[in-house]
């Protein structure tokens, strides 16, 4: 609370003695609270110049009163006639002044001085220590001289008593913080790093300055291949210097925007509007009753109904999926108020339905047990309607066919004069809607004008615009109680952008600009969340926790939450590495600490107006080789049609020029500066720059009108992009098939800075292919998108001052990761070529060698184990991702190189098939897709290392037996690198084995053969002699 001036909480009593013109006895003392937690007297001069002095949350000024307590009673004798004036008079101290002999009007009180650079004591809580003055208020204690007494109950809670919101009376607080890893951890971690890199750097200078004269071409591979490794560990662990986490107050986030105050009298929400993008292509793939749940969880998160708007981009055209839409609405009506009642989490009703935990845990109401006895037959009714559609849209269609077919027959009997005519007639076999009229988009049997890629634009309004006030159930609402329970649903749009042949259309990231135009016009949320279709909402307050971060001081200069992804059904050894979480809860929350984590695809709250292609306001320029110099950013304005003839110097880079071409909707053009507006933090501090007026975005919603929704319709028309910046430098890039990455890397290259959001419960889950053929399709597919970036113009070494030096090696990184898989497959061959030859890597196994390779390793091993430490995976989920890096490296990424340099060296484009969503045929078991073997290309390169590596390890072993002098210790250089590839092997090999026990045994058997005479082949051929018995020169 704004506490009172010095001349209104400062009285003083007037007093016989002659003192009392001078100096009372109880005068008011100022003090100044130090960080360290010092206590300082000032004088009224140094109060006054308070303001210059201190700095941000240094102290607080106190209006310091003598309590009438036992061991310091004023020395004053004479009644006093004046009574306090003071705000935080109490009913004591009136008692005191009537009955008293010792003490006459004397206060004891505090309050916060007014000064525009103090903040209130409660900020000193943000850090989590102890705040001793909040504890003294909650537990009525109070200040006194060296001591702390505690009020009467009677008197705390009189009028005139000190209240905790008297005290603070709603500062300024705000709305995140960043939880820095502790320096235990992070110290060491870099110390590790630095001596890893110089360790690192004198090896390899060994290793060219020692080579193996009697292995030239072993040890050139060999050297080439460190030296690269060195090279991408460097580009991967830089990044990760500055890891932190960070934390949301969604208490500060309610008190700011949803709570009356004289700018929000009504209390209506102050939050900006919110869309939700669910994208889905095909429904075979991605199953219809997957897609419904997701949209169920969106439905019945908790943010203000009438600031969510919900839209699913249907870019197959599907009558399916429109039709399995329709019945999750009329779901929703009972099983959001349902939600909402009983606080259900997760959302998604078939993942709730499925918990194995009690679900009457923390539920209070009496008719809990009742109601969700009964929404699960509504649900189980509401599974078997979506599953029945195909069949009942197949019968339905053939129906109206008939009855089409019996109609054209009629006529052409009425035309040759009731006779039967002698040719068949064809009917068009459509597909028909519940309306009895034709589907428009994709019909079941493809014809003109309604095929795949083929088809008119379609959207359909299936929920209304929300009143702006909730509306309150009934009694026996649904057969449910719904009373004091807000029944209203978000508005839901259903879209499936026009597609026709000649036009290239984009893939995801067309059908993603098409959305951000329809939104535009329909709803023009501030704020665009990205969902796959199989991603549901599994926190409910995880759009809030997103919007703590937008709607911050800074949040202004944020284009986007990035959310880490979550999986279900994965196997529980997790053996292809499909939770990721090395990647998600390491390198993410590095990147954290720089420009902020990349656009992995999902799960990503964006800002509209960066998506836009707009600059970011108070952007910085980063100058010197490592970006060391921060420097403000020239402020860009647009261009006059004058300064446009005149030709005046370009700026130095294409994505810092503002884009102008948005296409040829007035109405589209006229959302951009509101949604700009509205995305804007609250101005409710000094510090908070480019905010908006508390209270701007309470005015209800418009309902659509017909003019509206045509606009809406004829903005996602495929001809709408000609000659326009979408795809090129607004909204989602067009040109790769990771257009997720690239997305994200254009806004960061422009200055724009993003966020890690890790919530305390997951704030999405998802499903991930858990067989092996999938899974390696799936990675192929992001690494070909890394090398596309790499030879295109968005390769991060032509980027813009503006993108930070770690910043930009993380891109890098990003790009130059797949070409690792050349120099990783010679790698993992050159342990079988040792033993196959006899030779090693190096001449002989010296002393500098093995120190330098242990310095090396337990560098490494202690750098992963605190890695470990700050990022909270387990050693097992690390170990796991170490297979898999091999794994995918010697398959996919391979594959990858080869398809990229063929598109760029060719122009051969590259298409890849959707990744499933739907679950095993064999429902008993979750799992059936981990055993199950589909037969890929992808398969032959691992497959070809493991098999010489065991062949190798035979015949090198029987080399050393069969040789006249065995030397065992000349074997075990080959022997450790080979049993290190199969180490990392071993999912692969189980991946190809399919379930446990179904290998046949003859496999093993001609395996072991094969292996057998193969080496006593290379035996006879090269057989061991008497000069270098085991055929190698490897000495310790």
């Amino acid at each position: 609370m704004a506490a009172p001036n010095s001349k209104t909480s400062s009285s003083s009593s007037s007093s016989s003695s002659p003192s009392s013109s001078k100096q009372p006895e109880h005068a008011v003392k100022f003090a100044r609270r130090t960080s360290s937690g010092r206590i300082m007297s000032l004088s009224r001069e140094d109060l006054d110049m308070s303001g210059e002095l201190s700095g941000q949350n240094d102290y607080i000024n106190y209006t310091v009163l003598m309590p009438p307590t036992p061991d310091n009673q004023p020395a004053t004798s004479a009644p006093t006639e004046s009574k306090p004036t003071t705000r935080f008079a109490s009913e004591s101290q009136g008692k005191e002044e009537g009955g008293s002999s010792g003490g006459k009007g004397v206060q004891r009180r505090m309050s916060v001085m007014k000064s525009p650079n103090n903040k209130s004591m409660l900020l000193r809580t943000q850090t989590g220590d102890f705040d001793h003055n909040r504890w003294l208020f909650e537990t009525k204690g109070t200040y006194g001289i060296g001591n702390a007494f505690w009020q009467d109950q009677d008197d705390y809670n009189g009028e005139g008593g000190v209240s905790m919101s008297d005290f603070l009376d709603k500062p300024w607080k705000p709305l995140t913080r960043k939880v820095k890893v502790p320096p235990g951890v992070l110290s060491p971690y870099r110390l590790l790093i630095l001596i890893r890199l110089v360790a690192l750097f004198f090896f390899l200078i060994w290793r060219w300055r020692n080579p193996n004269p009697d292995a030239i071409w072993l040890w050139a591979l060999s050297i080439i291949c460190e030296s690269w490794f060195a090279f991408s560990w460097l580009l991967d662990i830089l990044p990760k210097l500055n890891p932190i986490n960070r934390a949301t107050d969604l208490a500060a986030l309610h008190d700011k925007f949803e709570q009356s105050s004289p700018s929000n009298p009504t209390g209506r929400s102050d939050l900006p509007g919110v869309d939700i993008f669910v994208s889905t292509a095909d429904p075979e793939k991605e199953p219809p009753l997957v897609t419904a749940n997701t949209i169920l969880s969106i439905l019945a998160c908790d943010y203000p109904v009438e600031k969510l708007s919900v839209y699913i981009s249907d870019d197959g055209g599907a009558i399916l999926t429109f039709e399995a839409m329709a019945e999750a609405v009329q779901f929703a009506e009972v099983w959001v108020p349902f939600c909402r009642k009983h606080n259900i989490e997760p959302r998604n009703p078939d993942s709730y339905f499925n918990l194995k935990t009690d679900p009457t845990k923390n539920k209070k109401l009496r008719d809990f047990v009742k109601d969700r006895r009964w929404i699960k037959r509504e649900y189980d009714e509401f599974k078997v309607r979506v599953n029945g559609l195909p069949e009942r849209i197949r019968k339905r269609s053939e129906m109206h066919n008939q009855k089409e077919e019996m109609k054209e027959n009629k006529l052409a009997q009425e035309k040759d004069g009731g006779s039967t005519p002698q040719d068949p007639i064809n009917v068009t076999k459509a597909t028909w809607m519940a309306d009895g009229t034709h589907w428009p988009g994709t019909w079941l049997n493809s014809g003109a004008d309604h095929a795949k890629g083929d088809h008119a634009g379609i959207l359909q309004v299936m929920t209304k615009v929300p009143e702006p006030d909730p509306v309150m159930g009934h009694p026996d609402e649904k057969s449910l109680d719904f009373t004091g329970v807000d029944i209203r649903l978000p508005m839901f749009a259903y879209v499936s952008r026009e597609k026709r042949p000649g036009y290239d259309h984009n893939k995801k990231a067309g059908a993603m600009n098409a959305l951000v135009r329809a939104s535009a016009i329909l709803s023009n949320g501030p704020f665009i969340l990205n969902l796959d279709c199989d991603h549901y909402i599994y926190n409910s307050l995880a759009i809030k926790e997103g919007m703590c971060f937008m709607m911050d001081r800074g949040g202004d200069r944020i284009c986007y939450i990035q959310f880490p992804q979550r999986f279900e059904g994965i196997d529980p050894s997790d053996r292809y590495a499909n939770h990721n979480t090395v990647f998600f809860d390491g390198s993410m929350r590095a990147l954290d600490g720089l420009q902020g984590p990349v656009y992995v695809g999902t799960g990503c709250m964006f800002r509209r107006y960066a998506l836009y292609g707009f600059n970011p306001p108070r952007a910085n320029d980063y100058l010197g080789m490592f970006g060391q110099v921060k420097t403000q950013a020239q402020e860009i304005r647009p261009r006059t049609s004058d300064e446009e003839d005149l030709e005046t110097e370009p700026l130095n880079h294409p994505d810092l020029n503002l884009p102008q071409k948005f296409g040829n909707s007035t109405m589209f053009n006229e959302s951009i500066a509101v949604a700009e507006f509205q995305g804007r933090p609250l101005a409710d501090h000094m510090s908070v720059k480019n905010g908006r007026p508390p209270g701007a975005l309470i005015m209800p919603r418009q309902p659509l009108d017909a003019h509206t929704v045509a606009e809406a319709i004829a903005v996602i028309s495929c001809w709408y992009e000609d000659k326009t910046e979408w795809g090129d430098r607004i909204g989602w890039i067009y040109g790769s098939v990771t257009e997720d990455v690239v997305t994200g890397y254009r806004m960061h290259n422009r200055g724009w800075r993003s966020v890690y959001c890790v919530t305390k419960r997951d704030a999405f889950r998802g499903t991930a292919p858990i067989n092996l053929t999938d899974r390696l399709h799936q990675v192929l597919r992001w690494a070909t998108g890394s090398v596309e970036i790499f030879f295109s113009r968005n390769n991060p070494l032509l980027a813009t001052r503006r993108l930070k030096f770690l910043q930009r090696i993380a891109y890098l990184n990003v790009g130059f990761y797949p070409f690792t898989s050349i120099f990783l497959v010679v790698y993992c061959f050159l342990p079988a070529l040792s033993l196959f030859s006899g030779q090693f890597i190096v001449q002989s196994l010296d002393i500098e060698f093995l120190f330098y390779l242990l310095i090396i390793t337990l560098t490494l091993t202690l750098i992963s184990l605190l890695e470990v430490k700050w990022s909270g995976i387990s050693l097992e989920e690390f170990w796991r991702n170490e297979q898999f890096w091999l794994i995918g490296g010697s398959s996919a990424h391979l594959a990858a190189v080869l398809q990229g340099l063929l598109k760029v060296t060719a122009g051969i484009e590259i298409s890849f098939t959707l990744t499933s969503k739907s679950a095993g045929e064999d429902e008993d078991d979750i799992y059936a897709d981990l055993y199950l073997v589909k037969w890929t290309s992808l398969f032959l390169v691992p497959l070809t290392i493991m098999i010489v590596n065991l062949v190798a390890v035979v015949i090198g072993f029987s080399r050393t037996v069969y040789s006249v002098i065995p030397q065992w210790s000349k074997l075990m250089g080959g022997l450790f690198f080979s049993f290190w590839v199969l180490a990392h092997m071993y999912p692969f090999a189980k991946g190809l084995m399919g379930r446990r026990g179904r290998v046949p045994t003859i496999v093993y058997v001609w395996s072991g053969l094969t292996s057998i005479i193969l080496s006593l082949l290379w035996i006879s051929i090269s057989p061991p002699d008497e000069n270098n018995t085991s055929g190698g020169s490897v000495q310790i």
